[in-house]
């Protein structure tokens, strides 16, 4: 029985989204004792250097670092997703997951459509995917229950 499948669009948006929760909790309480309240107000894109490091820059470094070491973030974790490499299923190289992370920006830019792509591709791969080389896959395999003793 196969026990691994393509992860669908709905799965990895669940996953996206347990990771922007993730990012703001962390992210958004330093954002307000460095700059106060008034971020939150504010009309510019960028107010200052440790707007970029803290929400552009530290997310980067994190989702790359998690997906070298787990081939995964927390959301993909939490919802039992992993990234393989599209030819061989075996752990993508550095290469690959940063080429991965950089090519998000082109999926994003005409609309979307590059993330939506999962949705319609057979491989559920994004353009994200199909330019690093990616698949994800989902595991069926139910955990085992555990007892002491």
């Amino acid at each position: 029985m196969n026990e691994q499948e393509y992860a669908g669009f709905w799965i990895r948006t669940g996953a996206a989204l347990i990771d922007s929760l993730l990012i703001l909790v962390i992210v958004a309480p330093i954002i307000s004792l460095i700059y106060g309240s008034e971020y939150w107000l504010s009309e510019s894109f960028i107010v200052g250097f440790w707007d970029v490091v803290l929400n552009y820059v530290l997310p980067a470094i994190a989702v790359i670092v998690f997906w070298i070491y787990k081939s995964a973030t927390p959301g993909k974790m939490a919802t039992r997703l992993v990234i393989v490499d599209a030819r061989t299923g075996e752990k993508p190289t550095t290469a690959q997951f940063i080429g991965r992370y950089l090519a998000y920006y082109i999926s994003i830019l005409p609309l979307f459509l590059g993330l939506i792509w999962v949705g319609i591709d057979k491989r559920k791969q994004g353009w994200h995917d199909k330019l690093a080389g990616t698949v994800v896959l989902r595991n069926k395999k139910p955990e085992p229950v555990m007892f002491e003793g």
